[in-house]
C-alpha cells in the first residue's frame, strides 16, 4: 500500500513523448519476441480457415489458440480466431476474441459452450463506420434464435448508463440451459479511445461481478480481438495486482503489454489507446487509494463522548410510572359481604353469599373478579397544548388596557380550582368569551380588590 502514492505519482508525470517511446518499444519487442519464442500463426493461416478470420493479419498464435473440442453436426472443426490470456494470478484468466462471422457464430457458441463462459464483454458495435464489424450471436430482446444446434434466448436488455447495454442471455443444447451474461461497450470507437475513463472502469467493475468466483475465463472480443480487447485485459489484468497486493517497485505497463502480446498479436494496438492505459490506471489508483482510506477510517474505533444524564424529579418519575402501570393493571374487586336482614318471624338470617371475597376470611377461595381501572380522566386544561402560549378568547371589541391582563388571564388558565367554568350553551354577551363560543378558557375575571369607598364615606361631619 505504501507503494502505490509514489506509483501514482510516477504514472501522472509520464508525458506524451514517454508514452510514444514506449509504444515504439512494445513494437519492436514484440517482433523479438515473436522470433524469440518461436511463436506460429500456420493453423489460422490454413486454407480451409483463411475464411474464418475477419482480417488475413490477425492470426492467434499456435502456442495459445483456443482449441474447440465440442463435436457439433454443423462443425467439427477445432479453429476459431481466439487467444487465451493468462491472468495476474495465473491461469487462464481470459479469451480475447474477434467478433464472429455469419459462418462462424455456430463456433463461437461452441466455444462459450466448451469453456463454460459466464460472461461476455463486447467493446464493439455490430456496424462501425458503415462496416460490419460483428455478426449479431444473440436474438433480440424477449426473443430466442438458433445458431446451429445453440438456442439462443433473450431474457431482458438494460442500460446501466448510455455507454453499456448488459443482456440476459440463455443457451440450450442438448436439452441443458445455461445462462451467459454479455456487456456490451457502445462508446469506444475502432482504432481510437474513449473520451473518459469511468465508462470503462466501471464497465469492467459489473463484469467482475457477474463473474464472482467463477473459474471460467473472461470472454472479451471487439471487432478483430487485440486493439481494445487488449487494454481491456490489460486494466483488469492491472486490477488484479492492485487487490491481490503484488505490484512492486518494478512495476511497468510496457512490460504488462508485451505479456499480452506474447498470447495474442497486436494487443493494445495503437499509441492512442496505449496512452489510454496510462489514464486509466490513474484513475483506478486513485479510486483504489480512496476506498482505502475510507475503509481504513471506517475501521478506525470512535470517539465516545461521555453520556449525559438527565436526572428527572422523583416525583414525576414515580408519577409517570405510577400511570403507566395503571393504564393496564387489573385489580381485585372487594365488594361488602351482604348485610344481615332480618328474616319473617323476626331474627335475623345472612343470606348465602354467591361469591367468595378475598376479605372474607371465612369464605372459601374461589376465582376473584377483576375489572379494569381505568386512568382518571385529564382535566380540560391538562389537554391543551404544553407549551406556554395559551388561547385567550376574546370578544372582537374587547382591548386589554394593560399587560397585566394576558398575565392574569394566563394565570387563571393554569389554576383550574380557583375559577368556574362558563358553559357556552347559556347565551351571554357581556361574557368574557366571544359569542357563540364553545366556552374554552372562558374564566370569570378574577377580583382585582376592593374598590374605593365612597367619597361621601370619608367625608367629615360636623
Amino acid at each position: 500500500m505504501e507503494l502505490l502514492p509514489s506509483l501514482l505519482a510516477g504514472l501522472k508525470a509520464v508525458d506524451h513523448r514517454t508514452v510514444e517511446q514506449e509504444f515504439n518499444v512494445v513494437r519492436s519487442e514484440s517482433l523479438t519476441l515473436k522470433r524469440e519464442l518461436g511463436l506460429t500463426t500456420e493453423t489460422g493461416a490454413l486454407k480451409e480457415n483463411i475464411k474464418k478470420n475477419r482480417y488475413k493479419d490477425i492470426l492467434p498464435y499456435d502456442q495459445s489458440r483456443v482449441v474447440l473440442s465440442l463435436p457439433t453436426g454443423d462443425s467439427s472443426s477445432d479453429y476459431i480466431n481466439a487467444s487465451f490470456i493468462k491472468g495476474a494470478s495465473g491461469g487462464c484468466r481470459y479469451v480475447a476474441c474477434q467478433g464472429p462471422l455469419s459462418s462462424t457464430v455456430t463456433d463461437f457458441w461452441r466455444m462459450i459452450w466448451q469453456l463454460e463462459v459466464k460472461v461476455i464483454v463486447m467493446a464493439c458495435r455490430e456496424i462501425e463506420m458503415g462496416k460490419r464489424k460483428c455478426e449479431c450471436y444473440w436474438a433480440a430482446a424477449q426473443q430466442s434464435a438458433a445458431f446451429g444446434p445453440f438456442t439462443v434466448g433473450n431474457q431482458g436488455e438494460s442500460r446501466p448508463n448510455e455507454d453499456v447495454v448488459v443482456r440476459s442471455l440463455t443457451v440450450s443444447f442438448q436439452q441443458e440451459t445455461r445462462s451467459v451474461v454479455q456487456y456490451q461497450f457502445l462508446s469506444w470507437p475502432d482504432h481510437d479511445v474513449p473520451y473518459e475513463t469511468g465508462g470503462v472502469l466501471d464497465l469492467l467493475e459489473r463484469a467482475r461481478t457477474s463473474q464472482g468466483v467463477h473459474s471460467s475465463p473472461l470472454m472479451i472480443h471487439c471487432s478483430a480481438g487485440c486493439g481494445r480487447t487488449g487494454v481491456i485485459c490489460a486494466l483488469d489484468y492491472i486490477h488484479d495486482l492492485l487487490v491481490t497486493k503484488h505490484i512492486t517497485a518494478g512495476f511497468s505497463i510496457l512490460k504488462i503489454v508485451l505479456e499480452l502480446r506474447r498470447q495474442r498479436p497486436s494487443a493494445v494496438q495503437t499509441k492512442d489507446q496505449y496512452q489510454f492505459i496510462f489514464t486509466a490506471i490513474i484513475s483506478m489508483l486513485e479510486r483504489f487509494l480512496q476506498e482505502s482510506d475510507q475503509q481504513l477510517y471506517s475501521n478506525l474505533p470512535e470517539l465516545k463522548k461521555p453520556e449525559k444524564k438527565t436526572t428527572r424529579p422523583a416525583s414525576s418519575v414515580t408519577r409517570s410510572s405510577q400511570q403507566l402501570n395503571m393504564n393496564d393493571t387489573y385489580a381485585v374487586v372487594n365488594k361488602p359481604k351482604q348485610p344481615h336482614l332480618s328474616a319473617p318471624g323476626g331474627g335475623s338470617r345472612t343470606f348465602p353469599a354467591t361469591h367468595h371475597y378475598d376479605n372474607d376470611p371465612t369464605g372459601a377461595p374461589a376465582a376473584p373478579i377483576y375489572s379494569t381501572v381505568k386512568p382518571r380522566a385529564k382535566q380540560l386544561s391538562q389537554s391543551l397544548s404544553a407549551s406556554p402560549i395559551y388561547d385567550l378568547a376574546a370578544p372582537t371589541n374587547h382591548k386589554p388596557t394593560e399587560g397585566a391582563d394576558l398575565l392574569t388571564a394566563a394565570a387563571a388558565a393554569d389554576d383550574d380550582d380557583d375559577y368556574e367554568d362558563i358553559s357556552s350553551s347559556v347565551p351571554d354577551t357581556t361574557s368574557f368569551c366571544s359569542p357563540g363560543g364553545i366556552g374554552f378558557n372562558c374564566r370569570v375575571r378574577k377580583p382585582r380588590g376592593p374598590r374605593d369607598p365612597p367619597a361621601e364615606w370619608s367625608r367629615l361631619e360636623r
